[in-house]
């Protein structure tokens, strides 16, 4: 196993026993005790997945991972004790792909971790077999992980674009919400399922003429969602 994970996190002794953990399950890992030195590294040294406090000394983590998302795709993990829902739904919306609240279980962390991992290496693979997905005005190129309305790029967070792709590939199929966070999310139990409702509304904002009403993603009530165009 050779996945690298930065730590970052300015209470020392919670960094280290989180990279002990890590550590005992194969994984390499770096630590940074403050925002400006976790970002430098993440950016450098490009892991395969950041854990990010958000309390930080010197750059705080919404300003890592609004300007790590920017320049990476690197899953990201916030790590932190703002358990308030609306601090939850300003991380997802800044690019983070799952939120961890302190306190916390070591086991449930590395679930989470191997969940993140095992699910970056599957779309890697998916990938490099499928270039494009076309659905009417919907273009969607799998390996540059971009999508196009109309031919203009709409941008699209990481787990954003592993919706849509997911729903796309299963046109027609009615998925539900533990199906989607299984592939998409790579786990379920640990993962409130509030968490795919969230991403399918930002979805509908990009791609629906009429998010209120929507015509490519509806919702099959007391099932999940399914892609008709």
């Amino acid at each position: 196993m050779n996945e690298r994970i930065l730590i970052v996190e300015d209470e020392l002794p919670l960094a280290q026993a989180i990279a002990y953990a890590l550590k005992q399950e194969g994984f390499q890992v770096r630590i940074a005790t403050d925002g400006q030195e976790g970002l430098r590294l993440a950016l450098t040294e490009k892991p395969d997945l950041v854990i990010l406090d958000l309390m930080l000394p010197k750059l705080d983590g919404w300003e890592v991972c609004r300007t790590l998302r920017a320049k990476s795709k690197v899953p990201i993990l916030i790590l932190t004790a703002r358990g308030e829902e609306h601090d939850k739904v300003l991380g997802l919306e800044l690019g983070a792909d799952d939120y961890v609240v302190k306190p916390f279980s070591m086991r449930e962390l590395i679930a989470r971790v191997r969940a993140f991992l095992r699910r970056a290496k599957m779309m890697a693979a998916a990938s490099e077999e499928l270039e494009i997905l076309r659905s009417g005005n919907l273009t969607i190129y799998i390996a540059e992980h971009r999508v196009e309305l109309n031919g203009e790029e709409i941008p699209m967070a990481p787990r954003e674009f592993a919706l849509l792709k997911t729903l796309v590939l299963n046109k027609g199929r009615v998925m539900s919400r533990d199906q989607l966070l299984e592939i998409v999310w790579g786990q379920k139990e640990f993962i409130d399922p509030h968490t795919v409702d969230v991403h399918v509304h930002w979805l509908r904002e990009k791609i629906e003429p009429d998010p209120k009403n929507p015509k490519r993603i509806v919702t099959v009530r007391g099932v999940g969602y399914r892609f008709v165009e």
